[in-house]
């Protein structure tokens, strides 16, 4: 199984949750499948999230996408970092 783990640093939670929430259905249409949602308890301003990838390549089309670019200022992202992993065990 692969995965995207991603970390955003943002301006503002409730803009950033409108913002990811109506992209939703882009997230799956690139193969994305949305496991987990955390929000960090020392420093609430940073966001992490989970996703399954069903197409790395769709996947990698998405995040660098100009329109992804776009959603990341308008939601008030401030940073951010994504990882793809792959699964080796399941405990």
């Amino acid at each position: 199984m692969t995965y995207m783990l991603c970390r955003n640093g943002l301006v503002d939670f409730a803009r950033w949750k409108r913002v990811f929430d109506s992209h939703a259905e882009a997230h799956r249409a690139a193969g994305l499948n949305l496991l987990h949602l955390w929000r960090s308890l020392d420093d609430p301003s940073n966001v992490f999230f989970l996703f399954e990838v069903k197409s790395i390549e769709k996947a990698r089309a998405f995040i660098h996408a100009p329109e992804a670019a776009e959603a990341g200022k308008v939601s008030g992202v401030i940073e951010g970092e994504m990882h793809f992993l792959e699964e080796i065990d399941k405990y």
